[in-house]
């Protein structure tokens, strides 16, 4: 299901607490770590998820959603739009791995990527997704 109203946006930033971030760079210069960073700022825990990195600035990184130690509450993407459906289904398969207990995360997926059949695979799992907003940007909108 497809979210984007300023009210639902609101609650998903301030009831979250653990972030998962696809596509972590360790390179500062790029948005990702950027936007990393700001998370952590304010207050999130955040988990790379990059498959060729092990650690950024002491932080441990995942190689996927699969490895990951337990649930998040929103699943950042910073892939390009095609990976999308993909990783809606990575994170469908965790979920299911958690048990019916633990609430969906928010698949989040940054400013410029969004994609038709990611929508409808999360629609049909009736899984929340945020598609072309930029995580940081909404964040300092909604509740900053």
């Amino acid at each position: 299901m497809t979210l984007a109203t300023d009210a639902a946006l609101k609650v998903i930033l301030s009831q979250a607490k653990a972030i998962a971030l696809v596509g972590h760079s360790p390179k500062p210069q790029r948005p990702s770590y950027q936007i990393a960073q700001y998370l952590r700022s304010v207050g999130y825990q955040v988990y790379p998820i990059h498959p060729a990195v092990k650690a950024i600035d002491g932080h441990r990184v995942y190689a996927s959603l699969a490895d990951l130690p337990g649930p998040v509450d929103i699943v950042n993407v910073f892939r390009r739009a095609e990976f999308l459906p993909g990783i809606v289904e990575e994170v469908i398969a965790k979920q299911a791995s958690f048990g019916i207990a633990i609430q969906a995360p928010v698949v989040w997926a940054q400013l410029g990527v969004s994609h038709p059949e990611a929508a409808a695979i999360a629609a049909t799992a009736q899984l929340h997704l945020v598609m072309d907003r930029c995580i940081r940007s909404e964040h300092q909108r909604l509740i900053d």
